[in-house]
């Protein structure tokens, strides 16, 4: 196992001299008031459900909170930073290219990069929904919060959220002068800065702030092949908002940002190869990826005398531009490299009502979402003596949707909720199946394939179908629950929802015949070629039962969930070996039953000590099975006996924080172990995602005078092997497998960093 010996031993010196220097003041403590366990006792407040800001331990829905602080704590980077710290919920990226996200929550999630696949588990950034996976795992700083919502929230945020959904808070701009920094440095080496000044242009009325990030990463990994570093990146994005409150009753925000990503292409490990419990790898193309992003976001919030309540409209526009390149067979023979484009614009806007009338709490609206997506893929596949091949898709994507829920507080400890969301979605595409520039698209259209050698990639590259995919969709999703609050400490709820997620087309067709080839470079003779389908929309039923209760006058809190989840005609991206590589067939497969429960709990042992505890069961089963996912074009009862992927039976942690007063500042300190069980990546389950148990520790001094504080830092400190992805390869000499001889089959698993020492310098006037 190789990690840049020399420069990290260097590094982790110094990083270990500066943790015994911080250790021994603790030697003078003092017991006195808790810094960062004061930060996790102190009430979190949510707006996900867009009625004001709510108390966490209030709201009838299971979801982990963490404001500034909290996020300071855990020495948040990304979103992918909490998938360990949440039962039942993996944060990952897929790795193909960078910032893929493929997110579950509670056993519903995606297995792909293909941009046309909506997510189970929607992103929202500000109010505005992001469209794509591509683009969300960037680099976040200068957050106000985040909240992790668990189960279907289609009432209140539409679409795409059965799973759950995430909402990002930037920061808003001050009244007052506010500048906030950080610098630090892990080891790899990667290099963190931030800066953001807030404050106000013309006190009362206007109020701006500015924000900056740069990262440079230079490569955690050792590529074996040339003993070069792998993964090196370099981050950087401005951010700018101004406030406008010309009196109490009127606010308007406006937030623009603007970013932009390069760096290599996936560390690819191939487990035909390199044991999945290393890190080492062996490839001879190193990639590449250049992401780029610019959005705007106008929020408006309009006090009204109408049941005391608030208008507020959310429009949002956001471009992602992002080119990327890998080592998809994870070997040195050349088999199967790819590059990829994709382009995407998006314009959505929210208009919504927030009041009370009486014992009853009303939030009312509109919703609208347009996108432009344009995805292109070559396929370089020279040891298979295959021609190039190129293909993709391109679309038009709209939806609108009004939805109303109501909470009726029929007495002071129980209320009744009611919510409905009505949406309408139409998606237009054309595909061009990814083929050698010989076959033709549906029996007529040829494609040059050769024009984007070199990286000039464009639509002009493709003849896309002249019979182009014109979709729509209608669904009324319903919910209805019932709140009961006993005491101010006690919420236990319980609700059934319904939930929506979109269908649509997979820009990535491979299929060259049927049945399909697992294990040979080229289809068998008689194989038709496969046109472009399109997939229809899932639809959830969900049922929950919560119990949130503080204890000993809120030194002790246990939250508890329990769901059963039906899904029917549920979406699965088959990802089988094939002529081109890997083919992925996106079907609906059919029914599946999903359930299980998972506890919060955080306990006060002392004024500055705290324990934390988490722990998720999830079981799932398919009910009904109306197309093959183990890959033998076959339905039998080999396919309810397989698993369904990114669904871990078990995730649970333990964290502990303890603060130590010295007399001349004060030493907080985290450790943290949390452990997901192995769980599948492929439907045919031979793709497997390793069980990992996962220790954190963050030492922090304060100084009793001053605005700074010093951090030093472990994430994964006993170095586990994780991946984003375990894509099974043909098993032929060119992909380094050796057919049904005594190797694993070959594979492409795009490895995750392992261990990571740091230290961070972050500082508040």
């Amino acid at each position: 196992m190789k990690k840049l010996g020399d420069a990290r031993s260097a590094s982790g010196l110094r990083l270990t001299t500066a943790l015994s220097m911080v250790l021994g003041a603790a030697a003078f403590a003092t017991p006195a008031m808790a810094q960062s366990t004061d930060a996790v006792s102190d009430e979190i407040v949510v707006t996900a459900l867009k009625h004001g800001e709510r108390n966490v331990q209030d709201v009838p829905v299971a979801v982990t909170a963490f404001g500034a602080d909290q996020l300071d704590a855990l020495n948040f980077n990304d979103l992918q930073s909490l998938t360990y710290t949440i039962p039942n919920v993996q944060l990952e990226d897929i790795g193909t290219s960078p910032g893929v996200a493929n997110f579950g929550i509670r056993g519903l999630g995606i297995n792909s990069s293909i941009p046309s696949v909506d997510p189970t588990v929607g992103v929202f950034i500000d109010g505005m929904y992001i469209g794509i996976n591509s683009g969300v795992l960037t680099d976040n700083f200068d957050l106000a919060g985040i909240e992790v919502l668990r189960g279907p929230q289609g009432i209140l945020f539409g679409r795409n959220v059965t799973g759950g959904a995430i909402v990002m808070r930037t920061r808003a701009p001050t009244d007052e002068l506010e500048i906030r920094g950080r610098v630090a440095v892990e080891t790899g080496l990667n290099y963190f800065a931030d800066l953001s000044i807030s404050g106000p242009i013309a006190p009362g009325i206007l109020s701006g702030k500015i924000a900056a990030y740069w990262n440079e990463d230079e490569g955690w990994f050792e590529n074996d092949f040339d003993g070069s570093q792998h993964g090196q990146s370099e981050t950087g994005i401005l951010r700018g908002a101004l406030r406008l409150t010309p009196n109490n009753n009127f606010e308007m925000i406006l937030r623009a940002e603007q970013g932009n990503i390069t760096g290599d292409g996936p560390a690819g490990q191939n487990h035909a190869r390199f044991s999945r419990d290393s890190f080492d790898f062996s490839i001879n193309n190193r990639g590449f990826s250049d992401g780029a992003w610019e959005q705007a976001i106008l929020e408006t919030n309009w006090d009204v005398g109408f049941g005391d309540g608030t208008i507020t409209n959310i429009t949002g526009y956001r471009a992602y531009d992002g080119r990327s390149g890998g080592d998809i067979d994870a070997y040195t023979l050349s088999a199967f490299h790819s590059r990829a484009l994709i382009e995407q614009s998006q314009w959505s806007n929210e208009l919504r009502y927030a009041g009370t009338f009486g014992p009853v709490d009303v939030v009312a609206g509109h919703y609208m979402f347009e996108q432009d997506l344009l995805y292109i893929e070559e396929r370089a596949l020279p040891a298979l003596g295959v021609p190039l091949r190129v293909g993709g898709g391109e679309g038009e994507f709209s939806t609108w949707g009004m939805f109303a829920n109501a909470d009726w507080h029929l007495t002071e400890e129980l209320t009744l909720n009611l919510g409905v969301r009505y949406t309408h979605e139409e998606k237009y595409a054309r595909v061009s199946r990814i083929r050698r520039a010989a076959d033709n698209l549906d029996g007529a259209v040829v494609v040059p394939g050769e024009g984007v050698i070199g990286g000039n990639l464009d639509a002009g590259t493709l003849a896309f179908s002249d019979s182009p995919f014109d979709l729509s969709w209608n669904d009324t999703s319903p919910r209805i629950g019932i709140q009961w609050q006993p005491t101010p400490e006690t919420n236990i709820y319980a609700f059934a929802a319904r939930g929506f997620r979109s269908g649509g087309v997979n820009f990535r067709v491979t299929t060259f015949g049927v049945p399909p080839c697992p294990a040979v470079p080229v289809c068998s003779p008689g194989g038709t070629a496969q046109p472009p389908t399109s997939f229809d929309s899932e639809q959830q039923t969900s049922y929950e039962i919560g119990w949130k209760q503080d204890f000993l006058d809120g030194r002790a809190r246990v939250n508890l969930a329990i769901f059963h989840n039906e899904i029917d005609d549920m979406q699965r991206e088959t990802n089988l070996p094939g002529p081109s590589g890997v083919q992925q067939v996106i079907v609906n497969a059919g029914d599946a039953t999903i359930q299980g429960a998972e506890i919060e709990a955080r306990f006060n042992i002392t004024d500055t000590f705290l324990v934390q505890l988490q722990a998720g069961y999830t079981n799932g089963e398919y009910d009904r099975l109306t197309a093959d996912i183990s890959g033998d074009t076959l339905v039998t009862a080999a396919d309810y006996a397989l698993e369904i992927p990114r669904l871990a039976p078990w995730t649970y942690g333990v964290s502990f924080l303890h603060d130590l007063e010295m007399n001349f500042g004060t030493l907080s300190s985290r450790v943290s172990y949390n452990h997901r069980d192995a769980n599948f990546y492929t439907d045919n389950n031979r793709g497997v995602l390793n069980e990992a148990d996962i220790i954190d520790a963050n030492f922090t001094f304060r100084p009793t005078e001053g605005p700074w504080a010093l951090s030093v830092y472990g994430n994964n400190l006993t170095d586990e092997v994780t991946f984003g992805g375990d894509t099974q390869l043909p098993d032929i000499a060119q992909f380094g497998g050796d057919g049904a001889g005594p190797l694993p089959p070959p594979t492409f698993s795009p490895l995750n960093k392992g261990r990571v020492i740091g230290v961070e310098l972050t500082f508040d006037f």
